[in-house]
């Protein structure tokens, strides 16, 4: 069977204007994930969702990594979900996630604050029962998570035997890896979002697929970080 890895993206730039930034954390985190990669079988193929944060998780994977540099194939489907949109049909006053997080900043523990306020505001997106106020309901997010996925693989298996990936890079985020997750294993959605709550940055989760087969192997593995320290381990 081959195998696809699903990294989530280094440290983001919470509390910043551009959240969809690589921190100075989340670049290191990248870069140690690439060196810890030099004694494993190298990677055949990268694809990545088109934020910037994937992308220069790719970018910083490739330096720490130092192996041959490959085109990163883009696939839209393996974006996050629109925290903002989220946060604002939630509460109106959170229009820009921006804003949020420059106010959210200013109190003496913005963290936890955020994540009370985010997982309520999560919790209303995945109800079920407002699908029809959002840009994306949860159930097209699922969807289009997972019919990337597939489309990855279904563009694996269809290339001839020379010169098939035997081992797949996707660059993406915490909540489509949690709504693959999910969709192999047939999990709730709550249990969806406490995969997502799991997910460290720059963590490897590894899929094992074959023409008839797709089953999760391993899941948010980050001992690359922790070997090194425990305060790489992050969240966001």
């Amino acid at each position: 069977m081959a195998s696809i890895y699903l990294i989530r993206h280094g440290q983001a730039s919470f509390g910043k204007a551009d959240y969809d930034q690589l921190s100075e954390k989340g670049i290191n985190q990248s870069r140690l994930l690439g060196e810890h990669w030099r004694s494993l079988t190298p990677p055949d193929k990268y694809y990545s969702g088109d934020l910037l944060r994937h992308g220069q998780t790719h970018e910083h994977f490739i330096a720490g990594h130092n192996g041959d540099v490959k085109p990163l194939i883009i696939r839209a489907g393996l974006n996050e979900f629109n925290h903002a949109d989220i946060l604002s049909c939630y509460d109106p006053q959170w229009d820009s996630f921006a804003k949020m997080s420059e106010s959210i900043a200013k109190l003496p523990e913005p963290n936890k604050v955020f994540q009370s306020q985010f997982l309520l505001a999560l919790a209303r997106w995945t109800s079920g029962t407002r699908d029809q106020e959002y840009k994306e309901s949860w159930p097209q997010f699922k969807q289009r998570c997972v019919d990337a996925l597939l489309s990855v693989i279904e563009q694996e298996l269809a290339i001839k035997d020379a010169a098939k990936s035997e081992n797949t890079f996707i660059f993406t985020s915490a909540g489509p890896i949690a709504a693959i997750i999910g969709h192999i294993l047939q999990l709730s959605d709550q249990n969806i979002m406490l995969i997502n709550q799991q997910l460290r940055n720059a963590s490897v989760t590894k899929l094992l697929f074959s023409k008839d087969k797709l089953n999760v192997d391993y899941f948010n593995n980050y001992n690359h970080l922790a070997l090194v320290g425990a305060d790489w381990v992050t969240f966001r």
